[in-house]
């Protein structure tokens, strides 16, 4: 059976995205797990390298995917000139050659070139300045692939999927509806099944306001859109349970309890997730038909340069992106209607 074929785009250049590649793949045994193709430059990464005095590592450098070594890191030109790199720094060209990098490793994912993708940390600040619609990795993934995004970040610890994204705080009630919980409820149990071979996931769905509301005296999203939606999908056989106060919420013993935690907005589940699973956690695009996967943090601009950043998240992501793959592959399989055999007539 071929590898499976991971697709990397670089992130930001000025971050720590190529220093926690190639601390990864420094490990020789990462190439027994896959094949990884990394969309970027040769000239960038040897700068990369040399800058953090990395000496017992290289790429195999390629031009076009057909030419890779399935027992080497190999990193693909996609582009040739020059860039000026200055750690710690945000800067235009730096956005520029990050979504260069992810939009060519989108293409090669579409055309089935690669079979994951795993994203690097980017600035979306220093993208927009060249690319006004961007407004990240997960929306961009959801305009290319069929499906609909739902971001979940997924460590030992906990599963967390968010009814809402990259918004504003003071937009987050407004944008709630009952059927927009239904729908990720739906989204979320359907990626614990087929993603993570969970067989019968057991949900939490986590409140909007303080205290899950005090029975409306604190809000009525809870009592108008949450826990009427949590109802509907246990009529339809979902085993969901809430709405949970997110204060108290977050312990040992609930955390072993549940298969997945929803949450209504982005920092209601990323705190506690970051907390926990800074350092180790992964963050999945779940809901469409590519499997994109990252490390939790971001570029790291503090630290980036300096050879101290750590590379687990980031090699946790690789190891993410080729289990669901696996995991979705074994699920199609025994999803897919059988073939009806032809019955082939023998000539006497």
């Amino acid at each position: 059976m071929a590898k499976i074929k991971v697709g990397i785009s670089i992130g930001d250049l000025n971050g720590i995205g190529m220093e926690v590649i190639i601390k990864t793949f420094k490990d020789n045994r990462m190439m027994e797990l896959c094949t990884p193709i990394i969309f970027g430059s040769d000239k960038t990464a040897s700068y990369h390298r040399k800058s953090l005095n990395i000496k017992d590592f290289s790429f195999n450098v390629i031009n076009k995917i057909d030419d890779v070594n399935q027992k080497r890191a190999n990193l693909l030109n996609c582009w040739n000139e020059e860039v000026i790199i200055k750690f710690g720094e945000s800067s235009i060209d730096a956005g520029k050659y990050a979504f260069l990098s992810f939009k060519k490793a989108i293409k090669a994912l579409k055309n089935k070139e690669i079979d994951v993708l795993v994203t690097a940390p980017i600035n979306k600040a220093n993208i927009k300045k060249n690319e006004s619609n961007f407004v990240g990795h997960t929306e961009y993934l959801g305009q290319n692939f069929d499906g609909e995004p739902l971001m979940i970040m997924l460590s030992d610890a906990m599963r967390i999927a968010f009814v809402t994204g990259h918004i504003p705080i003071s937009e987050v009630a407004g944008t709630l509806t009952k059927e927009k919980i239904i729908n990720k409820i739906k989204q979320f149990n359907n990626s614990l099944l087929k993603d993570f071979a969970i067989r019968k996931p057991k949900i939490a769905v986590i409140g909007l306001n303080p205290h899950a509301g005090e029975k409306g005296m604190l809000g009525r999203e809870e009592e108008d859109m949450i826990l009427p939606a949590i109802t509907k999908m246990k009529e339809n056989g979902i085993m969901v349970f809430g709405p949970f106060s997110a204060d108290s919420f977050f312990t040992r013993e609930n955390l072993l309890k549940f298969d997945g935690i929803l949450v209504m907005y982005h920092d209601q589940g990323s705190t506690p997730f970051k907390t926990l699973s800074f350092f180790d956690g992964v963050n999945f695009t779940a809901g469409v038909s590519a499997i994109r996967t990252s490390p939790v943090h971001g570029t790291a601009y503090d630290i980036a340069g300096k050879n101290c950043a750590k590379e687990q998240s980031f090699r946790n992501a690789i190891y993410s992106a080729c289990e669901i793959f696996k995991t979705r592959e074994g699920y199609n399989d025994l999803t897919e209607p059988p073939l009806q055999k032809q019955n082939l007539e023998t000539k006497q």
